[in-house]
Parts: C-alpha cells; structure tokens; sequence
C-alpha cells in the first residue's frame, strides 16, 4: 500500500518517526529482566532485510532462532514493530503469544493467521492492519531506513490471559511485570535509497 506514496511525500514526512522510545520493550513496567538471545539465519542484527520478507517481494515472515530462555519461563511472545513508521506509536507487524517456553525457531513463512497455521498451540494475534499473522514490511518510498524490531519475551506463570487474537495494548497489558528475559533483533528496510544486503547470522540482545 505505502509503495503508492509519492517519493516527494516520503521525504517530506522524514522527521516523522514513532521512535525506538515508543517500543514495547522500552515499555516502563516489563521489566527488569533478562537478556534473551535472538538471531536469523536471514539477516544480521542492524542489516537490510531481503526483499523476499517485505511488500515489495513475496511477502512471507523471516525464519527466528532463539536460545535458552531463563528458568521459570511459563510461555514466550513475540512482537514485530516498526520503531520509524510515521505514526505516533509503531507499526505493528506480527503478533504471537504462547509460543513453548523452550529454545526454538520459527520457521520462514510461519507467521500466518491461526487458520492457515500449524497445530502449535500459539495464538496468532492482530498486526496494525487488523489482521491476524505477518503484515510485510511496506514503508513510504523516500522515507529513509526503516528499523524492524523482533522482540521476543520469556514470560512467567501467572501471565494474564490477552484474548483471542491480541493486538499490542492487550499483550502488553498482559505481560506487564511478567517478563523474565528479553531479546531484540532489528531488520532494516528501504525504498529508493542504496542499502547493500549485509552478513547474515548475527544475533542480538535487549
């Protein structure tokens, strides 16, 4: 949808960014806690992401890999958020909540709606467009570099219940003074600017 914004547009709206601030883990009230390893087997931490996961390729989400999460772990969640989308609060792109409390992966593409997914016992939740499973990256054309923040959180027992197919306030408000660990891992993308793919495999930390 945003590939349709004027380039003279993008640029204008340059300034306009939510803000690495406004990201859920920034969030006061989620922690302290932990760091939680998470990588890619697609991209480095701070590097572009390949077209192939954004609007202007095939559309799927990325494969994650993550470590150990710390003793006491009841579940994890994930949320995908873009911290410069020209919004007031960013963008959010993927939503998961439930996932097992052990090390593990999700796999390229496996960020769908329920319906569509496998029998893992997660609950796929609602992305900024109202939908449920993987909302591709998509941002204004000369709006400069866009950083996408996979934030996956180890929660405790006596989590509280976000509802069917929970969006960001509901999460949040669900995890709030539940999260033993966290980890971040940041995926950039672009349109009309030079920005090589860089290395991939590199992991990252809260």
């Amino acid at each position: 949808m945003l590939e349709h914004v004027p380039h003279w547009l993008g640029s204008a709206l340059k300034g306009l960014r939510a803000g690495t601030d406004k990201l859920a883990v920034a969030q006061e009230g989620l922690g302290p806690f932990e760091t939680l390893t998470l990588s890619s087997p697609a991209f480095a931490d701070g590097a572009r992401l390949p077209e192939r996961f954004t609007a202007d390729g095939a559309g799927v989400s990325p494969p994650l890999v993550w470590r150990d999460p710390p003793p006491g772990t009841a579940q994890l969640a994930l949320l995908v958020e873009d911290a410069d989308s020209p919004t007031p609060q960013p963008l959010v792109h993927a939503v998961i909540w439930g996932l097992e409390p052990v090390a593990g992966q999700l796999a390229e593409g496996a960020i769908v709606a329920d319906g569509d997914g496998d029998a893992a016992g997660r609950d796929v939740g609602r992305n900024s467009y109202y939908r449920e499973g993987w909302l591709p990256p998509d941002p204004p054309t000369g709006h400069g570099e866009h950083r996408y923040a996979f934030q996956l959180f180890a929660l405790s027992e006596g989590v509280g219940d976000p509802g069917d197919s929970p969006g960001r306030t509901a999460l949040l408000a669900a995890m709030r003074g539940r999260v033993l660990a966290a980890g971040v891992l940041i995926g950039t993308y672009s349109r009309a600017e030079e920005a090589p793919v860089g290395p991939v495999g590199a992991a990252a930390a809260a």
